[in-house]
């Protein structure tokens, strides 16, 4: 029998659904939406490189050194032109997005990781862990990233696993700080107690119910030092000592053009435009997760 409290008002048949909403937040938002569009293109032609391009990106070729850019006068069969050694640009562009995402999602990957379980301890314990893991925080946070980093792959070269190696046990202080602060916050909600008052272990608690609720935080904070990962990388590069030719790598690029800045600036501006577009569209894309998963939905 249908009672008269089991009917729906007005007010909850036109309230939109949460997926309806997350929806809205999603398209609604111009900064997310352009951030991941551009993201998602530079990762499929990435992905996708060796089958969209008809030029190797270590293929010498000495006669056809220093061409141009198609828009500059140069060929059409190097729409991007050539580098030094006659390398095609473009190819070399799309293969150096290749290295950019590979360092950032690798970085992001194992500083989350160490950074996410240290906060998490830090913030559910407390007492000596607590303790532990700020003074390590702050041991890191005296450390100079880059000084250390230039060390590390001096010594132990620069292949792409060293660099993504280097950087990832380098920049999980913002996790771990970050992840501190809202473990610390939702450790006091009422579901937590609740957990622990019904006997459920303490493993099963940081699983089923701490972590949940730490993931849009967490998914900010990755999109954040995924970006720090490929400036830092690319710097490495610039000086030397990250990624190492014949690797196609747009720090590498800039380095290796850069004697030719004033006769042509092409060879600096092309993977230069490259890295400060993919850096900002991953920021956008940060900033708008923040704005989308907020309980407000800042906008």
């Amino acid at each position: 029998m249908t009672t008269y409290s089991s009917i729906p008002t007005a007010e909850q048949i036109l309230e939109p659904s949460p997926s309806a909403i997350l929806r809205r937040r999603i398209f609604g938002h111009s900064g997310f939406m352009i951030g991941t569009i551009i993201v998602a293109v530079i990762a499929l032609v990435a992905i996708f490189a060796p089958m969209l391009l008809k030029y190797d990106p270590y293929t010498q070729d000495l006669v056809n050194r220093m061409v141009p850019p198609e828009f500059l006068g140069g060929k059409s069969d190097h729409v991007l032109g050539t580098d030094q050694l006659g390398r095609d640009y473009l190819a070399r562009l799309l293969h150096g997005a290749r290295v950019s995402l590979f360092i950032g999602l690798s970085a992001a990957l194992i500083s989350g990781i160490i950074g996410t379980a240290m906060g998490v301890a830090a913030g559910y314990f407390g007492g000596r862990v607590d303790a532990v893991v700020t003074f390590l925080i702050n041991v890191r946070l005296a450390m100079p990233v880059v000084l250390v980093a230039l060390a590390v792959v001096a010594l132990f070269g620069g292949s792409l696993t060293v660099v993504a190696t280097v950087l990832g046990l380098l920049l999980w202080d913002r996790y771990a700080v970050v992840m501190r602060a809202s473990t610390l916050q939702i450790a006091r909600r009422e579901y937590v107690a609740a957990s622990y008052a019904i006997g459920t272990s303490t493993p099963r608690i940081l699983i089923s119910e701490i972590l949940p609720n730490l993931m849009n935080n967490l998914i900010v904070v990755a999109t954040l030092e995924m970006a720090h990962a490929i400036l830092l990388e690319a710097a490495l590069s610039f000086l030397g000592l990250g990624v190492q030719p014949p690797t196609a790598s747009w720090g590498l690029m800039i380095s290796e053009g850069k004697d030719m800045m004033l006769f042509e600036p092409w060879l600096v501006m092309i993977p230069g435009v490259a890295l400060f577009v993919l850096v900002l569209a991953i920021n956008l894309m940060g900033d708008g997760l923040r704005d989308i998963t907020a309980p407000g939905g800042r906008n």
